[in-house]
């Protein structure tokens, strides 16, 4: 995967856009300020696309059982 991560050099409109707005602060704190504001960002989208999916019946009890006795890490 590291690899693959090596060879692509193009930059999407997100990317470039954060690159250029962060070229300005490299202060520890200003990184440290971010690393939770991106946290907290992902985590509240998470939290409701998970709600949704309980919602509408795709995520329920006897699903989280079943991917609570997997081996996530043999996953690919």
């Amino acid at each position: 995967m590291e690899a693959n991560l090596k060879e692509k050099s193009v930059f999407n409109p997100i990317q470039i856009h954060l690159l250029q707005m962060f070229s300005i602060d490299n202060d520890e704190n200003g990184l440290i300020e971010l690393k939770e504001v991106l946290y907290n960002y992902y985590s509240k989208k998470m939290q409701n696309r998970l709600n949704e999916l309980w919602d509408n019946g795709t995520l329920n009890q006897a699903h989280l059982d079943e991917i609570n006795q997997m081996d996530l890490h043999k996953l690919d």
